[in-house]
């Protein structure tokens, strides 16, 4: 087995981990929690998704030819939203900035791990510019996954092993008739 294939299967399936959780999380919530912010500092759901899927979109659309930060990307106002902006412009938005992950990674070869790509002019290797964004996709889904727990409150279905069946794990799945997406490992 080559290093760099195994590398590029591990990535994307990181990365369809983290879409899962995310979209998980998310649907456990109503409209009004979907946009919900503790207070002023702290982003909604609504905005972790609308700027994951422009920073996404941004940075894998010709992810090896064109610089990462698009001139038509308006990172600013991925942190706001619009008057009239709906749950589902938001979900499109996420769901555009996954495609183009997902076009990206299914183009890739190792051969491609070690080229220069850029990102705001500075020069990085493919391979640092995808764990740059896999990390920082895992801290969004992170931050999308404790406000859904929060609003969701006592309703909150878990995402991974409940509390106090970690013993009941197999790789299938839970004992007791939980079962979740399989790529889905750890809390």
């Amino acid at each position: 087995m080559d290093i760099g294939t195994e590398y590029l299967r591990d990535l994307r399936e990181r990365f369809h981990t983290l879409r899962g959780l995310s979209e998980r999380a998310a649907a456990q919530v109503s409209d009004e929690a979907f946009f919900a912010s503790p207070d002023a500092e702290t982003n909604s759901i609504a905005i972790n998704h609308k700027h994951v899927g422009g920073n996404l979109r941004s940075r894998f659309t010709e992810f090896l030819t064109a610089d990462g930060e698009k001139d038509g990307r308006d990172r600013d106002g991925e942190f706001v939203i619009a008057p009239g902006e709906t749950r589902a412009d938001i979900e499109a938005i996420w769901r555009d900035g996954w495609s183009a992950l997902e076009d990206a990674l299914a183009s890739l070869t190792p051969d491609d791990l070690l080229r220069t790509i850029r990102i705001r002019g500075e020069a990085h290797t493919a391979i640092g510019a995808l764990n740059r964004s896999l990390a920082h996709t895992a801290s969004h889904v992170g931050m999308i996954t404790l406000l859904a727990k929060h609003y969701a409150g006592d309703a909150w279905k878990t995402l991974s092993i409940p509390r106090g069946q970690s013993k009941s794990w197999t790789p299938d799945g839970w004992r007791g008739g939980l079962i979740v997406d399989a790529a889905v490992d750890g809390r």
